[in-house]
């Protein structure tokens, strides 16, 4: 399938960014996310990927709506590998966040709302959605606060998701406040965050032994860089 993406340059092109529409089909939803990392892929150098989120168009707590499992199965398919390109990813959210964008915003690397920002979460007759969002959400928190989350079911706000951490900036003005990401983690978008990114999300759990190896390696590696720019 084809994407019809609609991606716009941010800060001189050091970013791209992508509209989401939560009421579109998942699987529509699913080739614009792999499109961007394709996007992604493609270019040379340094690139921020920035994800928006209208309140205008996001799905109720009813998510994923009529879809099959190959569907669901395709979609978090294309979230894990926007979650692991070699770029930085911010999400840019306002109004009610919820299905797709919910999904988008939990695995971005930085994550900015607005004050009326309120995180839907998918919940159908009393029924938490049993997507990868539950793994995020326990990644992000810890059991005992996903614990809550996921059996209550309740709309978050975005002071709540700020103390929790699930915001990392709220701002009024939007614009400014993604350039100012898009300058600053594009220092930073390369494959070595890409490696630091799977470390943390690895980290609660993998025993000590095993994650030992990964860490030294991306330690050997960084050691190298650091020889290479202090001889040039």
């Amino acid at each position: 399938m084809s994407a019809n993406l609609d991606l716009t340059d941010v800060s001189n092109g050091l970013g791209i960014m992508l509209a989401v529409d939560g009421t579109r089909p998942l699987p529509e939803l699913t080739a614009s996310v792999n499109a961007v990392c394709d996007e992604v892929e493609r270019r040379d150098g340094r690139t921020v990927v920035v994800l928006q989120f209208d309140g205008g168009h996001v799905q109720g707590p009813g998510w994923p709506g009529e879809v099959t499992i190959r569907d669901v199965n395709r979609w978090e398919r294309a979230v894990r590998r926007l979650e692991r390109l070699p770029a930085a990813n911010v999400a840019v959210a306002s109004g009610p966040c919820g299905g797709p964008a919910l999904d988008l915003l939990l695995a971005a690397d930085f994550r900015i709302g607005t004050p009326d920002l309120v995180l839907v979460l998918p919940v159908n007759d009393g029924h938490f959605w049993p997507g990868m969002s539950v793994y995020r959400l326990v990644q992000n928190l810890g059991v005992a606060r996903a614990r809550q989350i996921v059996i209550w079911g309740m709309d978050i706000s975005v002071t709540k998701a700020s103390e929790l951490g699930l915001v990392d900036q709220v701002s009024e003005d939007l614009d400014h406040a993604v350039q100012t990401a898009v300058v600053l983690m594009g220092r930073v978008s390369d494959k070595e965050l890409a490696v630091r990114r799977q470390l943390l999300l690895e980290a609660s759990a993998a025993e000590y032994d095993d994650a030992l190896g990964v860490h030294l390696a991306a330690c050997d590696r960084e050691l190298r860089r650091l020889t290479v720019a202090a001889e040039s």
